[in-house]
């Protein structure tokens, strides 16, 4: 074999070898994974519906103001949890009876904050805050898995210009926000 064809050759294994070395290290070298890293003794879950205890007689803190309600809120939350729940397939949700997990919630808050102003101070961009306590059961044991107080879905959304949405569509994205926050908490790394 010439010199020549002796280098063609080693060129040739050297990009084979680091094609081959550059997949593997897609394949396994990556820390990142779709699967869930929920115990595997964990496969059904119940949604308890999420209880309202928003204290909107009293005063909030922001200016004074009057808490916000929002008729029929806690519903429409407790359906945006089960439908995501749903959605990432991590978890079946089932009866209480059936269930391994118990996802308990009670809707502390709802607040929009004003973000941005115009020059006639006219408020053009609103944050919603949708604010609840939630704790997730062990089924079997009766134990406490996790508990989250004061967890928050937000969306900021104008009320003025070409990006102006209505308040309606801006309460579904912040319980959307809240519902995805949820899930994750519950089948990421605890």
């Amino acid at each position: 074999m010439s010199p020549s064809q002796r280098r063609k050759n080693k060129k040739r294994k050297l990009i084979f070898l680091s094609i081959v070395y550059s997949l593997l290290t897609m394949v396994y070298g990556c820390g990142y994974t779709t699967r869930s890293m929920i115990s595997s003794q964990y496969r059904t879950i119940y949604i308890t519906p999420f209880t309202n205890k928003i204290e909107f007689i009293a005063k909030s803190d922001t200016g004074n103001k009057y808490k916000i309600y929002r008729p029929h809120l806690e519903t429409d939350v407790t359906k945006a949890v089960i439908d995501r729940y749903i959605l990432d397939g991590n978890l079946r949700v089932v009866e209480k009876d059936k269930a391994d997990l118990i996802l308990n919630g009670d809707l502390q808050e709802f607040r929009r904050d004003p973000l941005r102003y115009d020059d006639d101070d006219n408020v053009t961009e609103y944050r919603l805050n949708i604010v609840v306590n939630i704790s997730l059961l062990d089924a079997k044991d009766d134990r406490k898995v996790w508990e989250e107080n004061n967890y928050t879905g937000d969306f900021s959304y104008f009320v003025t210009g070409y990006q102006a949405i209505s308040e309606d569509k801006a309460v579904a994205d912040s319980i959307q926000d809240l519902a995805r926050r949820v899930v994750e908490r519950t089948v990421e790394q605890w």
